[in-house]
């Protein structure tokens, strides 16, 4: 049996997502006058209907009530011709040889199309677990521990991967190791979460917290 279950993110960590999912904000409501970069930042891992409440106040605005359909299908349509997976991601995957799955802020159908076009969707089956069926958003700890208990492993036998700050916050509230994954960031490593910006240094990463448990 595996000594661990890595729980990976999806958005930002596993695929290049982020900056699609906050362009289509951008295209649909050119009232926003800040980068893609900014949006990103402020908005990562956060749970949609928080973002478009947020998006509201500060444009002072009543969102269409067929703006989230609307998002949704713009965010589609960047999917399908521009997503790919994180630097590495598919490499890394190939590499490892513990149990895995997904945990996802997002919706069922939005993590099918993701791990569709990146490819990446025969590295875990039907191991994927989405906040919507559950019922539980980051940083709230219930997914990643419906996930662990899914997967047959204590939390404390679980790391996860994850490029947000409310995914750390969860992790360890789940009390899982954490691991902060940031290509473009500089993240401190905590006395709680280590940080890492290469997905290629992540079998290595791994094969050493196993060796600890």
């Amino acid at each position: 049996m595996s000594a661990i279950c890595v729980i990976f993110d999806l958005d930002g960590t596993l695929v290049d997502s982020e900056r699609l999912c906050n362009q289509a904000f951008l295209d649909l409501l050119p009232e926003i006058d800040e980068s893609v970069e900014s949006l990103t930042d402020r908005y990562r891992g956060r749970k949609l209907d928080l973002i478009l409440a947020d998006l509201e106040v500060r444009l002072g605005i009543k969102l269409p009530e067929d703006f989230e359909q609307r998002y949704r299908g713009r965010v589609s349509e960047l999917f399908e011709n521009e997503l790919e997976p994180t630097s590495g991601a598919r490499e890394m995957l190939e590499e490892i040889s513990f149990a895995r799955c997904i945990a996802s802020s997002g919706p069922p159908a939005k993590i099918k199309l993701s791990l569709k076009l990146s490819g990446l969707q025969p590295f875990f089956g039907n191991d994927v677990f989405s906040s919507y069926d559950v019922g539980s958003w980051k940083p709230d700890p219930g997914l990643f521990l419906h996930a662990a208990e899914a997967m047959n492993f204590e939390p404390e036998k679980c790391v996860v991967i994850e490029d947000s700050a409310v995914g750390i916050e969860a992790a360890l509230a789940a009390g899982m190791r954490a691991l902060h994954y940031s290509a473009h960031a500089k993240i401190e490593s905590t006395p709680d979460s280590s940080s890492f910006n290469d997905m290629a240094k992540l079998p290595d990463i791994l094969n050493q917290l196993a060796s600890g448990f």
